[in-house]
């Protein structure tokens, strides 16, 4: 017995470039603030004046790149 044609057939729709590059943007972003309660964490418990210090400032450069990643989606989310 013949199988009846379909009317239609069904495709996945391919996300946007833009989707992935969000989607790992977002990743980014929670990896990022996973780094910044970390990098608080040890400045609270650091007792050497140099390593609050270097606390200090990787406190500073990861606030940096989670307000870059998060201009970046903020950009995307604008252009869709």
């Amino acid at each position: 017995m013949a199988q009846p044609q379909r009317a239609f057939t069904l495709r996945r729709r391919t996300p946007p470039p833009e989707h992935n590059e969000r989607l790992e943007l977002m990743q980014s972003l929670a990896h990022t603030r996973t780094l910044i309660n970390q990098a608080y964490s040890g400045f609270d418990n650091a007792k050497d004046d140099e390593l609050i210090e270097s606390y200090v400032f990787e406190i500073n450069a990861l606030q940096s790149r989670y307000n870059y990643l998060l201009r970046r989606v903020k950009e995307l989310e604008a252009g869709l």
